[in-house]
């Protein structure tokens, strides 16, 4: 998967893992791992890969936040890359095409065209800015209102989950989730 996000409300999970598939057939385990390159292998053995099911199980609630990621309400105004720039931009801080790619984390051509898309529907406008050589990003008042409209909506939904959360606490939830990925930078990332 490269890098993902799974964003609601105020947080943003970055999950790094490669693409995995599990496929239980006859008592046998096969994993296809695709890295964020492409390549691919299959591993087939009689036993798992997993050292235990908590490592099996948390792969696969990861799994389950990640196709989350591209679910879209049906009354958001935006799409969810055009949510995403605007989520940085948040701060009021504008920003050049290389700095919204280091903070989505994707290649500066993807976010190029994210960026030209959400301009060409008027919610980010161009700005040059003294003292800086290249071109800044700013939200428009339309791109702010669709926002915090779309923002709302992510809110009440989220609200709605915590309200059904058995057994379950949000404060706990989050500072498990920030645990696993600072712990996540530290071990794995860390080694790149």
């Amino acid at each position: 998967m490269g890098s993902s996000v799974v964003s609601e409300l105020g947080w943003v999970f970055q999950v790094r893992l490669c693409n995995l598939h599990m496929h239980n057939a006859y008592g046998k385990v096969e994993a296809r791992v695709t890295s964020a390159a492409g390549s691919g292998r299959t591993v087939e053995s009689d036993e798992s890969i997993w050292p235990s099911d908590v490592h099996r199980d948390v792969v696969e609630e990861l799994l389950r936040m990640r196709r989350r990621r591209n679910e879209i309400d049906a009354q958001a105004i935006l799409d969810s890359s055009a949510f995403h720039i605007l989520w940085l931009l948040e701060d009021g801080q504008a920003r050049t095409l290389r700095e919204l790619s280091v903070g989505l984390d994707l290649e500066q051509s993807t976010v190029n065209r994210q960026v030209n898309a959400a301009m060409k529907r008027g919610y980010l406008e161009r700005v040059q800015v003294p003292g800086c050589a290249s071109w800044k990003h700013r939200p428009t008042a339309a791109g702010w209102e669709a926002f915090r409209h779309d923002g709302r909506r992510r809110a009440s939904r989220l609200n709605r989950v915590f309200a059904d959360l058995a057994p379950g606490d949000p404060d706990i939830l989050l500072a498990q989730l920030r645990a696993f990925n600072d712990a996540f930078e530290r071990q794995v990332l860390g080694d790149a």
